[in-house]
């Protein structure tokens, strides 16, 4: 195929909400490209993007589908994304890799939550965007109701590039204001009839031509002297004030389709073609170094891989993107991040499942190559010499649905451990983690979809059934007064024994806090005089401060750290539940020893029982994780979303109105955020979204202690 230099190549996502009908509008877009013969159905399972069997299955996309078309000259790189917000990993890749995003609104059910994330998602990212109004021939479009919602959340830099003369399934026409002409379609859509505007639309057309004059002027000083001068531009003026308005982000152009007619389609493929920006148009992107590379065809040969999947029949594919330079076959790159080499022994266009040997790419261009010997998923390769590093270059979004994971038989750990991994590198907002915490591997995602689909694949392409379960959670426990106790520790059994004793007192650690010269205890006083602290600041959080009160040498102090083992041991897991404890400060202030029998392991028992018994005595108190929740939700579900919300002992924290819809924010304890997600979507038929990230631990209620201390005594009991 033809080489396309960095001035001709365009990358594109294709976003939208699960219903929109991207996977329709991409099979539409290729047949009009003449890459396809035929345009496949997602009922006949033949589509170009949705190939893998996982998608057969459910009917929609989950991966993202690389596809290219050659038209007007140009080489139009597109990244099909998947609209479920359980992927949205997908969608944030493909931004963070193309310069332009193409939006597809259901002309039937207007913007969307998905839809709006999507849209703070281009914003984050300063990238352009295009709408395409879809199913416009379906019985509940609204032309004219969805633009003036799109008004409403994206602003007034929504404009109308055209619009339909009518709705539902008569619509087979429309009036384009960037050209002025009507374009109308037979029964089986395809190739238009243009003509000029009847007389009675002209007046409506022409009020939306000189707004759409109006908007690509405000982008170029030149263009509106002109505009005001002569009051109109020309149509290549215009094609460049709206590519700058593009790439300023300062206009949204909004297109009609009916992509399973083919309508439209061509005419939208023309303003891709012809006025969305090149790569070379947009700002050049800043690598981990905060070097800036601009894609130069000439400049040092640099390479990101955004995508590695396991693919039907051929094996690892990796996909990647000219950051720098030009790619051709049989050159050798360094894998910055993972410190090998790798010989590029072929380089393809994409295109679905189909790829197309390429002679070379030049920067900007996205290819991909198969059988890598150590490449994954975020890897920059470079020629020798090259520094440039795209380490965390896509930001993605955290967790918010998780699942224990474990093999159905034992014996496949280590196998379902090297398949996670993999799935992982494949998309990494699938999170594992071997807790070592809570005994379990836990699994996280974007939703329960996201998880039942690796599910999926994990037993119908892998072969190892696998069982899902509710996580444990990661409680902590801590005191909320201070306690006292001793220990002794004495074995003997022939030979040398074993003797340790130790005195002390804990207390709740406070940041800051001085020590009490004097502790009383059933009307004994204690004096402290500290030799020396020691702050341990811990994995899980918080502290363990010790501090060695002892006096008159009645321990040595070579067993202070051995006592200090023993308290950590304690703290690792905790007396009431087994969890671990937090926030404790430690005054080891007496204690014996034997001058034969003591040694590290006496006074680590001795310390480790001591804690336990003071602990029990402190008052102690479980913590639970408790975090803030945000959830997007249409007005009128409101109610029922903040009721469900409260059965979940969430405290509301605030409501606010964002663009249509209604923002709840609450602080929601972990434990009850277990089928959050799930709730949430049956609540509001699929139109709200959350997001979940960590904010503190909190006492859990008395009632709550009660049934986790009872719980993890039975389970003692059990073993």
């Amino acid at each position: 195929m033809k080489v396309y230099q960095t001035n001709e190549i365009k990358n594109i996502a294709l976003l939208g909400s699960k219903g929109s009908g991207k996977t329709t509008l991409a099979e539409a877009m290729l047949y009009e490209c003449g890459v396809i013969k035929r345009r496949g159905t997602i009922d006949a399972k033949n589509t170009v993007s949705d190939y893998f069997p996982v998608e057969k299955e459910y009917g929609y996309s989950v991966f993202s589908t690389v596809f290219y078309a050659e038209f007007l000259g140009k080489k139009l790189n597109v990244i099909d994304c998947p609209g479920a917000d359980d992927f949205v990993g997908s969608a944030i890749t493909a931004l963070s890799v193309t310069d332009t995003g193409l939006i597809v609104i259901n002309g039937q059910y207007g913007v969307e939550v998905g839809t709006q994330n999507i849209f703070r998602t281009t914003a984050s990212l300063k990238k352009p965007v295009i709408f395409a109004m879809n199913q416009l021939d379906g019985e509940k479009a609204d032309y004219d109701n969805v633009l003036e919602q799109m008004k409403e959340i994206f602003g007034s830099k929504v404009v109308p590039i055209q619009y339909p003369l009518t709705c539902g399934p008569g619509f087979n026409a429309m009036i384009d204001v960037l050209l002025m002409k009507k374009y109308s379609w037979g029964p089986d859509g395809g190739v238009p009839t243009i003509e000029e505007i009847p007389a009675e639309e002209m007046e409506k057309a022409k009020e939306l031509h000189q707004q759409l004059v109006e908007a690509a002027a405000e982008n170029d000083e030149t263009l509106m002297e002109k505009f005001f001068d002569q009051g109109h531009l020309t149509e290549d003026e215009m094609r460049e004030g709206i590519r700058k308005g593009l790439v300023d982000r300062s206009i949204f152009p909004v297109f009609c389709v009916s992509a399973e007619k083919d309508m439209g389609v061509r005419r939208m493929m023309e303003f891709l073609g012809n006025v969305v920006p090149f790569v070379e148009d947009m700002p050049a992107p800043i690598d981990a170094n905060g070097e800036e590379v601009k894609p130069d065809s000439n400049g040092p040969l640099s390479l990101y891989v955004f995508k590695t999947t396991v693919e039907p029949h051929i094996g690892e594919v990796s996909y990647f993107k000219v950051m720098s330079g030009t790619l051709t076959p049989g050159v050798d790159l360094e894998n910055i991040s993972r410190g090998s080499k790798e010989r590029f022994a072929q380089i393809n266009c994409v295109c679905g499942q189909i790829k197309t040997p390429a002679d070379k790419l030049c920067a900007g261009d996205i290819g991909a190559t198969v059988k890598m010997k150590d490449v994954r998923t975020g890897n920059t390769l470079n020629e020798k010499g090259c520094t440039y590093s795209y380490d965390d270059y896509i930001k993605y979004p955290a967790p918010k649905y998780q699942r224990a994971v474990r093999p159905v038989t034992e014996s496949d750990a280590e196998k379902l451990s090297a398949i996670l991994t993999r799935m992982h590198e494949e998309d990494p907002t699938w999170v594992v983690e071997q807790s070592k915490e809570l005994k379990q591997t836990i699994l996280s995602g974007q939703g329960e979809f996201h998880l039942r689909t690796l599910k999926w694949r994990v037993e119908n392409n892998d072969k190892l059934a696998i069982v899902y379960e509710e996580p444990k959670i990661p409680y902590r426990e801590t005191i909320t007064k201070a306690a006292r106790a001793d220990y002794r520790h004495k074995k003997q059994s022939g030979g040398a024994g074993q003797f340790g004793e130790v005195h002390l007192i804990i207390e709740p650690y406070v940041e800051g806090e001085p020590v009490p010269d004097t502790y009383k205890f059933g009307g004994q006083e204690f004096k402290m005089n500290v030799r020396d602290t020691q702050e341990i600041p811990l994995d899980w959080g918080g502290k363990l401060v010790v501090h060695n009160c002892i006096v008159g040498g009645a321990i040595d102090a070579r067993f202070i750290p051995a006592i200090v083992k023993g308290l950590m041991d304690r703290m690792e897991q905790g007396p009431l539940t087994g969890s671990y404890a937090r926030d404790v400060r430690v005054c080891i202030y007496d204690g014996k020893m034997h001058p034969v029998d003591s040694n590290e392991i006496s006074f680590r028992l001795a310390g480790r029982n001591a804690f336990s018994e003071a602990f029990r005595n402190a008052n102690p108190k479980i913590l639970e994780p408790v975090y803030d929740v945000d959830v997007m939700v249409p007005a009128d579900v409101m109610g029922d979303v903040m009721s469900d919300l409260q059965g979940r002992r969430a405290i509301i924290m605030g409501m606010a109105s964002e663009n249509g819809f209604e923002k709840l924010s609450a602080k929601v304890p972990l434990k009850e955020m277990a089928s959050y997600s799930t709730a949430l979507s049956s609540i509001t038929g699929g139109r709200s979204s959350f997001t979940m990230k960590f904010a503190s631990y909190e006492l859990v209620p008395s009632d709550v202690q009660e049934k986790l201390l009872k719980a993890y005594a039975e389970e003692n009991n059990e073993e």
